[in-house]
This record gives structure tokens, sequence and C-alpha cells, in this order.
């Protein structure tokens, strides 16, 4: 990778396009494997791109282009492997001869841009988030937001809801979790990796966002954690189901993960907003890795579970955390891995991952 692009990586700058490519000047001696959707992942896979490349020599080319888009390219066979915040549910798998697994543990964050109030100091619930994004409460003095912040000085001004434009899975797991707070949201809105917004403006992908806050004073939009702490976002605190405002980071989505049930969840599929548990923060979510079960290229599909494999290792984990991501389980990593025996074959049958 050449300095400049790596630089562009690490800092994860707004004005990253999306297509994020991480690829050698000397690619054409290399494995290359391609990949699309989640930019919710994006920030890890990168980092775990450029430090499995020095080990193994794999190149891969990545498009940050949200989770609406990386599922229609991987049912359409034109990457080797797609990601989404968004599971498939059991029977859009079967019907799409598509198998998923869950690689890493991460969270939505409500950020602001509030001249005068620090990163953490704003609380919020639940139904106060919805109505926000409802367009119902219009100013941040609203009595409802500031009796839940005695001894702050809110200003006056219009709230602008900044929202994304683009097929998203971050986007699903915001909208999930406003559904379950709030039943006017969820029979006005409801849920999904697009919706029709009552109000706000668009910015494709978490990168979209981020800008977009970033020039509107009074601005308030939702972003995967490590983009807030990558664009030093002013993120906001949120009222649990235990009752507790929480701040968002690594602890806290450990604490939602706690009680996953992935053993019995069909083909992964399990959500993670507004778990109980202490602690827990209520906007929690994992990126699901997508690829076809029959692999026609079976070389390229064992080098992308192979690279999986290591980031699941104690090396990717701990590259994890340096984002606040929370690594999978141990636990759920040997479900993963045994699914991977049962679930991809080549065209003879023949295991891709044994």
């Amino acid at each position: 990778m050449n300095p400049k692009a790596a630089r562009i990586c690490r800092a994860l700058v707004p004005a990253l396009t999306a297509a994020a490519v991480f690829v050698s000047a000397e690619a054409s001696a290399e494995t290359i494997v391609t990949g699309a959707g989640s930019t919710f992942v994006y920030p890890i896979l990168a980092k775990w791109s450029d430090s499995y490349k020095t080990k193994s020599g794999l190149s891969i080319n990545y498009q940050s282009i949200g989770s609406g888009g990386g599922i229609a390219q991987i049912k359409k066979g034109t990457v080797d492997f797609g990601a989404s915040d968004m599971p498939l549910k059991p029977e859009d798998l079967q019907s799409s001869a598509l198998t998923q697994f869950p690689v890493v543990i991460g969270g939505d964050v409500p950020v602001v841009n509030l001249p005068g109030i620090n990163a953490g100091q704003l609380k919020l619930t639940g139904p106060v988030l919805a109505n926000i994004f409802l367009g119902k409460i219009t100013k941040w003095n609203d009595p409802a937001i500031t009796a839940l912040n005695k001894g702050v000085t809110l200003p006056a001004s219009d709230i602008s809801v900044v929202h994304r434009s683009d097929g998203s899975g971050t986007t699903f797991i915001w909208t999930n979790y406003l559904s379950k707070v709030s039943p006017e949201w969820k029979s006005k809105v409801g849920e999904g990796t697009a919706v029709d917004w009552p109000t706000g403006v668009g910015g494709k992908g978490n990168e979209g966002v981020s800008a977009t806050l970033q020039q509107i004073r009074g601005g308030i939009g939702y972003v995967e954690y490590a983009y807030a702490l990558q664009n030093k976002l002013t993120d906001v605190q949120v009222q649990n189901r235990n009752a507790e405002f929480v701040h968002a980071n690594a602890q806290s989505f450990a604490a939602a993960a706690l009680g996953a049930d992935w053993a019995h969840a069909p083909g992964f599929y399990l959500i993670l907003t507004d778990q109980a548990g202490k602690g827990a923060w209520p906007v929690t979510g994992s990126v699901f890795v997508l690829m076809h079960k029959t692999q026609d290229k079976p070389a390229t599909a064992k080098e992308i579970l192979t690279f999986f494999d290591w980031a699941y290792s104690a090396e990717g984990a701990k590259l994890a955390g340096t984002l606040d991501y929370v690594p999978m389980p141990p636990a759920v990593v040997k479900q993963v891995e045994a699914s991977w025996k049962t679930q991809m074959k080549d065209s003879a049958a023949k295991p891709i991952w044994q």
C-alpha cells in the first residue's frame, strides 16, 4: 500500500469516497479478493486488511458503499463477499443460496453539533430521539430535552436531522432501535436499510453523515462509533432498558452482547438493539459477512475464510479493540467456523473449510 493510501485508511477522512481500496503497487503479483457493503465495518476491515497483507500477501479490494449495496452485489455475484449490519433472515439466505456469519460487534451512536456541549454531556432517551427524528421535537431547548439535562444550557436553536441517504445497515440498526422504543416510529416509519425519513438531510455513508453534520450547527445524526471517534464528533448518552444513561464504548457494547444467544439463532440471525443488562448500550449491532454457499472460486473463498479466521484471533481482536469494536466471543467463533465446514462447498460439493 502506498503511503498516501495508508494515511487515508488510518485517518478515515470524511471525504473518503465509496471505493475503499486496499491494494498495493505490486497487486498484480498478489492474491486479490473483492468485497462490498457496510461502512460500519470499514474502519476495522481497513486495519485488519493492512495488517494481514504484510503477513500473507492478500489484498482486499473493499467498496464501502453501504449494506444495501453489499447485499445487492453479493447476490449478483459481482464480489467475493458482502458485508451487512442487517442480517438476512434464514429464508432470504436460502432463496439466494447464501450463508452469513458475524465478524465483529459495534454500535450506532447519536452525535450532535452543538457548540459548548462536550462529548458525552448531553443525555437523551429512545422516545425523545424518535420524536426528534420524526420531526416532532424541533428545538434544542424543548422541555423534553431540558428535563433530561438539568444544569446544561441548551440553545433555543432549530434541530437539524442528518441521516443516511444510501441503503445502510447502520440505518437498519438505528431504525430497528427506534421501532422498539417508539410505537409511533414503528407505525409511521418502521425499520430497514432505507426508510422514508420524516425530516432531515441525507449523507452517503458514515463518512457522508459525519462530514454533513460537521457543517450544520444544531445538527444531530447517527454514525458507527469508530467514525465518531475518528472525526472527534460529540456523542450523546442514551438511556437503556435498565433506565441507565450510558456512554457508547467497547464495554457497553460488550454488555449488550453478553446475553446474545447465537447458538439458537438460525443462520446467525440475531439483532442486538435494546438489550437488557447492566451498562448495555441500546443501539448495539453486529456486522455480518455474506458469501455464496457454492463457490466457483474455491481457492479465493478459502483465502477469505483464512483472513477472517485470523481476524478472530487474538491479534485481530486486539486491533478491533483499538477502534472500540468488540470481538466475537470464542464460543461464537467456534460456531461460525463449524458452519463454514457445512455451509460452503465447491462445485463438486467438497467443503471449502476443513
